[in-house]
């Protein structure tokens, strides 16, 4: 069985399809090299063949990218010496697109060459837009759902497949930036305009227009700019005065972007410049040497492991419950229309399910609906919505007072405020009027679900949806079973997470759960340093260049400092004598005392403008808390901040609150932004290994407290010298 076929009709033209077995979506293997290369051989020696179009068997996509198994396997066909397996993997990949790109012509003469149309029907993502890159002329249909670009840069590599040296090539260096550096996607109009490609048409005249671009090719117009004689590249090259100046900025703005932490950026980078000093095919192995450089880093393994092949597993349903039956959801109803009600109900509908979206009284039902508004309308001004679709989305919400209108929801989500009586009323008053079969998720980051569902006639049917706010932007949906939560409720959640295009994970009933359980710490330790004297812009600083995305402090003022004083009034409450954080709640009590609520309320750790823009730390803060003489090295403060969240995950998979690695590192790079370079808690451990982990632990320990204290199953597996993927991961990647 293949996934390239190879026709040629009675003009001569041959038309390679490619077409993945058992996918929706074309995903290229080895296997797939191998057919396109003797596909591409059988044209190419064929007197009969004027010429080729490489296009696909799926009606709306051309390919989503790599099988990036493969890499993996590349590595342990290596034996010893898996960096010389995967660079030689690598070249005969880039072989094979060069006999595409050179076609069969004379090498001196550049005459001769049989010319190679892509013809994408949609999508083309990594390889599957090297490929075209390749080819003479690209050709896309007009498909405005479809995504053309390299977004390996995402996942924790580059395109090293010749996609980074024929696009610097074709665009020049800064042109190229947003696309390899950012992994910038565009629609097939859009990518027209840049250049990405060469032609858009109706989607049913696809194959038409490219049989016609071949039968009319000449010589000329199959000879790719870097094979001519006197190529020079857009922009200059790092030698040409505007050329350097570009490369030297790129340097600074790619530092910058990712505070040195990202491998794959700064390879690409090198790869870059590197290549833009010599002939092509040289530029192509000088790709191919850092591409395996960032293959054999541990951090782009991880990156690889947690954002595309874990991610993936948990979105297609790798901890459904087995044996229950399909729980798409039809209609859903939302109880309570503030920001996270808004949010769920305008994501419900985007994805095609009838909401119901309820609150006290109609004016505050209809602001909820108008958020649904505001963002399609934002989409309309960008192009990327029709008013059509905003008609649909909108016409799917229902708002309103009356519990009566819920009849007929599969769902319900209550997203009311955060107190027990409150949620126990809007439960029982529910319960009323849904079926017997409705399952009941409640929306909170902090309240046990297992208490919560005391309310319920059917614990059984209720379970915990937590959203990460805003709804419309975070990838993250936190699943939470309580005691008695079955497996129907687990599914029907899943399937419902599935359905709005979230990544779920499952996790069992704890305090603040697994994400805000991890969170929170990281808060408050940045906190206590202030208390201590630690410099603040240390403390922000060296969050940032240990790859967090906020600094505590910063995250302090966007979560509110308010909630941040209600979240610390409540677990003190809750755990008494066993309460250990009264010198970061000093800090924070201090804060809400003066009024300083965070970028709400334009003042808190960071002082802020009329329009709400940060204008640095606040001076306020050091006069309270002065700095102390002798300040701490980076790299201790950068431990304190890493272990207070990484013990914290290591603790929710010791208790079960986890209970897969794969949910545990997925959700904290998509909920929080743990250190995504690291790939998450768990592959960070395994990183350094839990032998260093306890050491560093020790020392924090000596040093700060008890917190520090390393997990009993930390210190098991530093004793026999386990990693967490090696024990825990397996097949399934289970903690069990």
């Amino acid at each position: 069985m293949t996934d390239f076929t190879y026709a040629v009709d009675a003009d001569g033209v041959a038309t390679i399809t490619w077409d993945t077995v058992g996918k929706s979506m074309n995903v290229m293997n080895q296997q797939g090299f191998d057919d396109l290369d003797r596909h591409i051989d059988s044209a190419l020696a064929d007197h009969a063949v004027k010429g080729v179009i490489i296009t696909s068997g799926k009606p709306d996509s051309f390919a989503g990218g790599m099988d990036l198994n493969i890499i993996s396997k590349m590595k342990d066909s290596a034996g010893d010496d898996p960096a010389k397996g995967l660079f030689e993997g690598l070249m005969d990949t880039h072989r094979i697109l060069r006999k595409i790109e050179r076609a069969g012509m004379d090498p001196k003469t550049l005459k001769g060459g049989k010319p190679i149309v892509a013809a994408l029907p949609g999508t083309a993502l990594g390889i599957g837009y090297e490929i075209p890159l390749a080819c003479h002329h690209i050709i896309a249909a007009d498909n405005p759902k479809a995504k053309i670009g390299l977004p390996e840069i995402k996942v924790g590599i580059f395109p090293g497949m010749g996609g980074t040296t024929r696009l610097i090539r074709m665009l020049g260096a800064m042109t190229a930036s947003p696309y390899l550096l950012q992994g910038k996607l565009s629609d097939p109009k859009s990518a027209k305009a840049a250049a990405l490609i060469n032609e858009v048409v109706p989607a049913g005249e696809l194959l038409e227009k490219a049989k016609e671009w071949v039968l009319n090719a000449k010589d000329a117009d199959i000879v790719k700019p870097w094979d001519q004689k006197g190529y020079k590249m857009p922009g200059g090259a790092p030698y040409h005065p505007a050329g350097f100046m570009t490369f030297v900025g790129a340097s600074a703005m790619v530092n910058g972007q990712t505070m040195g932490v990202y491998p794959a950026a700064k390879a690409l980078l090198s790869a870059v410049y590197e290549g833009a000093l010599v002939a092509f095919d040289t530029a192509i192995r000088i790709e191919a040497r850092w591409f395996t450089n960032v293959l054999m880093n541990p951090s782009s393994g991880a990156m690889i492991r947690s954002l595309f092949i874990n991610k993936e597993a948990l979105e297609k349903g790798a901890v459904r419950p087995a044996g229950v039956p399909d729980q798409k959801v039809s209609k859903v109803g939302i109880m309570g229309a503030g920001m996270m009600g808004a949010g769920i109900a305008y994501v419900s509908a985007e994805a095609g399910i009838e909401v119901v979206l309820i609150d006290q009284e109609q004016e505050a039902a209809d602001k909820g609906k108008s958020y649904s508004e505001s963002i399609l309308d934002k989409g309309i001004s960008r192009k990327k919505v029709t008013p059509e679709k905003k008609a649909e989305v909108l016409g799917r919400i229902t708002t309103t007072t009356d519990y009566g209108a819920l009849k007929g929801c599969d769902l319900i989500v209550e997203a009311v405020f955060e107190d027990p009586a409150i949620k126990a009323e809007v439960t029982k008053n529910v319960e009323e009027v849904v079926g017997k079969d409705c399952i009941f998720a409640t929306n909170t980051s902090t309240l046990p679900i297992t208490e919560l569902a005391k309310a319920s006639q059917r614990p059984d049917q209720f379970i915990g949806i937590h959203f990460f706010s805003p709804v419309d932007k975070m990838l993250l949906v936190e699943i939470i079973k309580g005691e008695q939560t079955g497996d129907r409720a687990v599914a029907k959640a899943l399937d419902y997470v599935r359905q709005i295009r979230k990544t779920p994970i499952v996790v069992n009933d704890a305090r603040f759960f697994y994400a805000n359980r991890c969170i929170i710490p990281y808060i408050n330790e940045g906190v206590r340093m202030v208390k201590e004297g630690v410099e603040p812009a240390l403390i922000e600083n060296a969050a940032r260049l240990v790859g967090m995305p906020l600094g505590p402090l910063q995250l302090t003022d966007e979560t509110s400092i308010d909630l941040g004083v209600k979240i610390a009034k409540a677990t003190k409450a809750a755990m008494g004598d066993a309460y250990d954080n009264d010198d970061a709640d000093e800090v924070l009590f201090w804060l809400f005392d003066q009024d300083r609520l965070g970028r709400k309320s334009k003042a808190g750790f960071y002082a802020y403008d009329d329009a709400g823009k940060r204008q640095g730390l606040w001076s306020g803060l050091r006069k309270q808390y002065p700095a102390a003489k002798d300040q701490p090295d980076l790299t201790e403060v950068q431990h304190r901040l890493l272990m207070a969240q990484v013990l914290e995950a290591v603790r929710a998979l010791e208790e079960g609150v986890l209970m897969d690695i794969r949910e545990g590192d997925v959700g904290a790079i998509l909920g929080w932004g743990f250190a995504p370079w690291s790939g998450g808690p768990f592959s960070w451990l395994d990183m350094i290994g839990a032998g260093t982990a306890v050491e560093i632990c020790e020392g924090l320990k000596s040093a700060h407290g008890d917190r520090f204290e390393s997990p009993d199953l930390l210190k098991d597996m530093a004793k026999e010298g386990d990693t967490f993927y090696g024990r825990f991961g397996g097949a399934a990647g289970k903690a069990a």
